[in-house]
This record gives C-alpha cells, sequence and structure tokens, in this order.
C-alpha cells in the first residue's frame, strides 16, 4: 500500500482521536467519515480490533504495511516484551526523536527534515528517517543558516510541547540527547500494542 495522501481529518474521525490534521475537525464531526458514519453502530470483529489498532499505529508513525511489518519481526526476535520492545523500535526512530525535541511540527514534517540532510547524529550527516537511534547519541541540526532557520520557527511554536523524559534538548545548541531507551508509560498511552502482536500471531 501506498503512503497515506488523503483527507488528514479522516484519519483522525476514523479512530475517534487525534492522528493527523487539525484537531478542530474533529470537535466539529466526532463520528467516523461516510454517510453512515454518525449512524454507524456496528461492532467489530476479535480480528477488527486488531487490524484497527495496527493501522492507527501505523499511521501514527506514517509506515508503509511492509516497514511497520519489518519493526514487528525485529522486536519479536529480541528479548523482552514483543509489544514494548515494538514500540521502543518506532518511537527510537530518527524521524520521531526530532518530532519529540520539537524539531519539527508532524512526523511527516520531521521525517522531511531528515530526508533532507538538516540532522546530523554524533556529528554525522544522517538522512534515513528509519535510522534507530541509541542511549547516548545526540541528535542535532546542521550548523547552516538555512537549517537552524527552520527549526527555529518549530522549536518557537512547539514550546507548549514537552519534551519526554528520555530525551534532553538543549535548544540553545539545537541539540538533543538520548539519555535511555523509552518506557511504556513514556509512549502514547492510547495505544495497545498488545492487540497488535495477537493480530500478527495470527497471520
Amino acid at each position: 500500500m501506498a503512503r497515506y495522501i488523503g483527507p488528514s481529518t479522516r484519519v483522525s474521525r476514523r479512530f475517534g482521536q487525534q492522528i493527523l490534521g487539525s484537531p478542530k475537525a474533529l470537535e466539529r464531526r466526532n463520528y467516523p467519515p461516510g454517510q453512515h458514519g454518525p449512524k454507524s453502530r456496528r461492532k467489530l470483529s476479535e480480528y477488527g480490533v486488531g487490524l484497527a489498532e495496527k493501522q492507527k499505529l501505523r499511521f501514527i508513525y506514517g509506515l508503509l504495511e511492509r516497514q511497520f511489518r519489518r519493526v514487528f519481526e525485529i522486536a519479536k526476535r529480541e528479548r523482552g516484551v514483543t509489544g514494548e520492545r515494538f514500540m521502543q523500535l518506532l518511537e527510537t526512530r530518527l524521524d520521531s526523536v526530532v518530532y519529540l525535541l520539537g524539531f519539527a511540527k508532524s512526523r511527516a514534517a520531521a521525517r522531511q527534515i531528515v530526508n533532507h540532510g538538516h540532522i546530523r547524529v554524533n556529528g554525522h550527516k544522517v538522512d534515513i528517517s528509519s535510522y534507530t537511534v541509541v542511549a547516548g547519541d545526540e541528535v542535532e541540526v546542521k550548523n547552516t543558516p538555512a537549517s537552524r532557520q527552520l527549526v527555529t520557527r518549530n522549536l518557537e511554536e512547539n514550546r507548549i510541547r514537552n519534551v519526554p523524559g528520555w530525551l534532553t534538548l538543549q535548544a540553545d545548541q539545537f541539540k538533543g540527547v538520548v539519555n535511555r531507551l523509552p518506557t511504556r508509560d513514556e509512549m502514547d498511552p492510547s495505544v495497545n500494542e498488545q492487540l497488535i502482536v495477537e493480530f500478527y500471531s495470527r497471520m
């Protein structure tokens, strides 16, 4: 499946929470999209519930199905709780870290900033958005007027957003430090990753 480029507010309305687009659209129409949306009372099957949770998380991180499944397979092979490790791998993607530090307004924008070469990790240019950061890594904005100007604007707009405890933002230096891996309670509480693990285990 290609990357979703349709109306972003449809995605939020479909899952009943803010995922893409403006929150105002969800406030105005807090029911699923489509002509039957306001009257929809369809009860999802067990498979449907797992599929919906998987699609929701995929939209949150903006991944294609193949990319998403690849991350899951890596998590399944590693030690620890598969669901939590899966979430950690998604959260420690470079584009996600750039977003969480406030260098970008959304994960999609963060992906673009990384792909255009505005970000360095430990002093080296990294333009792969799926790059996984580890504890001790320093993520900084390239020291050029264009890169710093772009990120300055985003940092000002994102001041009200809290940086999670596993990251340290040094805004005056356009830098962030990865202190450690995130714990489950520091990641999106609206996601039930166990449903995704069960969904893929049936396939």
